[in-house]
């Protein structure tokens, strides 16, 4: 039985190779793909931030800090395997294929938000903590019983883990056997709880003791380190191993959500900067690339006007799109209304005849 949780780093705070480590097996344009992704998203969390701030975006939990959990976790998946996300993952959801726009209209709670294109294998990001790792165990079941050679992936935070969602979840996918991989980004934080308040346990990742799967602990602030634990655990899954538990440990930047919430009340400022100047995965994977020559100053300079034009267009696009009306809540809830909602239904568009 496994008895150790070691973290797995292969890639430095400093952008080296971790002695005895091999990186994954990735063509330099693949490499210097992953950075653009991971660069995308730092861009994209400074302007949503301030979108929100000018009252242009509703709900928006920041993502910096964890560009390498994303990014280097979906990057090891295919296209056709589903995506579980939290409000928080935005970045792997973009990476699958959601369209800007729709994290926008999404967040504004404008008509289609949660509509989900056809070719893009997720499902719309989960509000109630944890209830995603239950769907993403579904899947992962349906996936081993119908012999399809797809993974279900979820994203969730240490906050999720205090949940009773997470261990049915958990216990569910273990013993059915299911295709799922379970992406633990632990920030430190449930909102303002640090993780020492909510279990005694060493690590999240020992938690996959008790239900009989995989655990694993790695670097999440690494991309190569995510990148391999989630190659490995979608190679075990595909073959008929089972589920595995990944616990990223990593960190937010940016307060829990832009919701009032405060980080300079519970976080010591010394403990922010060691993160932000010592730690950041974008940084790091930067200087990683600047050493192979791949990276220079005018690319990224390019890469980052690119994002915000996308940004602007996007948000524009959105701003001049219908809202929707009151009564399209209430159809596009059932495929056949019932008796109640179309009460309910009829209700409301009298009422606005009256008007």
């Amino acid at each position: 039985m496994q008895k150790e949780f070691k973290m797995l780093q292969i890639l430095d705070t400093d952008g080296n190779i971790v002695k005895g480590q091999k990186t994954p097996k990735l063509r330099d344009e693949e490499l210097k793909n992953l950075y653009r992704w991971m660069l995308r998203l730092r861009v994209y969390d400074a302007l949503a931030i301030k979108l929100n701030r000018q009252g242009r975006l509703g709900f928006y939990a920041p993502l910096g800090g964890q560009e390498a959990c994303q990014i280097g976790a979906m990057a090891a998946l295919r296209k056709t395997d589903w995506l579980f996300p939290s409000y928080r993952d935005l970045g792997a959801a973009m990476y699958h294929g959601w369209p800007i726009a729709d994290t926008f209209k999404w967040s504004r709670g404008q008509i289609g938000g949660m509509k989900i294109p056809e070719d893009v294998n997720m499902f719309p990001p989960q509000i109630i903590i944890a209830m995603q790792t239950i769907h993403a165990a579904g899947a992962g079941w349906k996936f081993r019983l119908k012999g399809e050679d797809h993974v279900a992936i979820t994203f969730f935070g240490d906050g999720a883990t205090s949940e009773g969602d997470f261990h049915e979840g958990l216990n569910f996918a273990a013993v059915n056997n299911a295709q799922t991989i379970f992406f633990n980004q632990n920030n430190g934080y449930a909102i303002s709880v640090p993780l020492r308040k909510q279990t005694k346990s060493e690590t999240i990742a020992q938690k996959a003791l008790a239900y009989g799967m995989k655990g694993v602990r790695i670097d999440g602030n690494d991309i190569f380190a995510v990148y391999t634990a989630v190659s490995e655990a979608a190679e075990r899954a595909r073959k008929g191993e089972g589920p595995t538990l990944i616990e990223a440990v990593t960190y937010r930047l940016g307060p829990h959500s832009m919701s009032g919430d405060d980080p300079t009340r519970y976080r010591p400022k010394s403990e922010e900067i060691e993160w932000k100047e010592g730690k950041d995965p974008v940084k790091r994977f930067r200087l990683y690339l600047e050493k192979k020559g791949l990276w220079t100053e005018e690319w990224e300079k390019e890469i980052e006007q690119e994002m915000k034009a996308e940004i602007s267009a996007a948000i524009n696009e959105v701003q001049k799109a219908p809202i929707g009306e009151v009564e399209e809540i209430m159809e596009y809830v059932y495929d056949e209304m019932p008796a109640e909602l179309k009460r309910q239904h009829a209700e409301v568009l009298s009422w606005k005849e009256a008007k």
